[in-house]
Formats: C-alpha cells, structure tokens, sequence
C-alpha cells in the first residue's frame, strides 16, 4: 500500500527521464562508485539497483561485470535506463516496497538516493533486505538534512525573489519518518535488523554548466521544481535574476558553478 507521499512523489517523476538527465543526475550520480563498492559489487555479482533513475548506478554495475537488474518506479525512467544499459539483465517497472523477486535473489542491492523519496523508509529497508541472500550486502545513500550549500541556494534564490511557496506538499508520516542525519541512517538500518551497519559522509564539489543546474527546477524537478511550476511568468523572470546573482559568487573562472554538497552512504551485511 502506498501513502500520500508515496503517490505525490510518483506524480512529481511522471515522465521527467530527460530533464532529470539533463540536469540533476551527474550530482546523484557522483557518490555511484562509493556505493558499489560498499555492496561490494564486483565481477559476478548479482545486483539490484532499486530506483535506476537514468541507469548511472546500473551501468557502472555492469562495467564492473557485474549482474545487473534495474527497477525504477517511473516508466520514463524504465525506458531511458534500457537504452542507456543495454548490457544489464533486466530493467523494469517495480518500487519500494514491494519488489517482484523471490527471497534471496541477489547477493547484493543498491539504492541511490531512494530513501529520500519513499514514504515508508524502514519498509524499504526490509524489502531490500528480503531479497538480498544471508550475508549479502545492502548500500544506500540519501541527501542529509541540514542541506549542504547546493541543494539550500535554490531556497536562497527563492527568497531572494520574494516567492511565495505553494502549500506544502505530502511529508513522510512522523511514525516512519527517520533524522536524515548519520545517527539517523543507521539508526534506520538498525531497526531493520542488518549487521555492520556503517555510515559515512561523501563531501564534493559538483560542477555543472548554470543553465542545467536552472534547467532541473524549470523543467518541475525536485522540490524546487514544485515551487517554480506555482509562479506566473513575471515571478519566474525575477527568480531567474536571483538565480544568475546568488550563483556568480560559485561561478569558476570556466564560467561552470562549483557547488559544495555532501551526501550519506550507509551499508550493511544481511546476517
């Protein structure tokens, strides 16, 4: 069963492969090796990579010769993920928490910034953990709260431009919300029952071309996709304005932003 987050969440993706491609997945995209190497995903492994987005995670899985199923709960992002990794073993439609795979198929699972957008993380965990065999390995990474400067400008330009937010959208009900913070993670994993659950923090600097970083939001990505589809013509010129002035102080000598961001990674044996 699905929650108001949960179908919130599924409208926001709906049919947004390409612009999220475009503009937001080489920042997810960044912590993708650190992860497989937390799963220990090697040649032979048989691996699950739960919410494929555009297939980043999966196709680094299968450079690796590893054995690549892929799942993603948007059908765009299915369809962009098959033609992106044409070498996995299968890319289909399926979401947390409930995966279509007898107990203990795989030897390990990945989910790449999947917790944020599920709205009953320890249920994720479990699934995850259903599928997994004993002693397999489970990874995972999410975006911490507070939010490193990348993610934060876009509430910075906002109020800069004086928008007025739009009613807030579902949240993850307090009883399966979890501190997206590393106590918090594997606090998560914990409860889940995993053994040496470790958490570490991923800091990087992620460059990117202003007109993708602004192309995400214009094209309804993420939560400040959300915002900018509630203004009228003018208050998107008088947001872009902020934009191009609160992003020229990250503006390196290449005319490319230099974000500070940062991000969690967990991991966990299945006992």
């Amino acid at each position: 069963m699905t929650t108001a987050f949960d179908d919130h969440e599924r409208s926001r993706w709906a049919g947004r492969a390409a612009a999220f491609d475009a503009s937001f997945a080489a920042l997810c995209g960044h912590p993708a090796p650190s992860l497989l190497d937390a799963a220990d995903v090697g040649a032979g492994t048989r691996v699950l990579d739960v919410g494929t987005g555009s297939g980043t995670v999966a196709g680094l899985a299968c450079a690796r010769g590893a054995t690549v199923v892929a799942v993603d709960a948007e059908p765009s992002m299915v369809e962009w993920a098959r033609r992106r990794v044409p070498s996995a073993d299968e890319v289909r439609l399926a979401a947390l928490p409930h995966l279509p795979f007898p107990s203990g198929t795989f030897d390990a699972a990945v989910a790449n910034f999947v917790l944020n957008h599920v709205g009953d993380p320890l249920a994720a965990i479990n699934e995850l953990r259903r599928v997994v065999r004993p002693d397999g390995r489970i990874a995972v990474t999410i975006w911490p709260n507070p939010q490193p400067p990348a993610q934060a400008l876009w509430g910075e330009v906002f109020d800069a431009a004086g928008v007025e937010r739009p009613t807030a959208p579902p949240r993850v009900d307090t009883d399966k919300d979890f501190p997206r913070t590393p106590d918090g993670l594997v606090g998560l994993l914990d409860a889940a029952g995993l053994a040496d659950v470790r958490c570490v923090t991923i800091s990087w600097a992620h460059r990117t071309d202003p007109e993708a970083w602004w192309s995400g939001p214009a094209n309804g990505i993420s939560t400040p996709g959300l915002v900018m589809e509630a203004q009228p013509p003018e208050m998107i010129s008088r947001i872009r304005a902020a934009y191009d002035e609160r992003t020229a102080a990250y503006r390196d000598t290449d005319g490319l932003l230099v974000l500070p961001t940062a991000a969690l990674l967990a991991s966990a044996s299945v006992p």
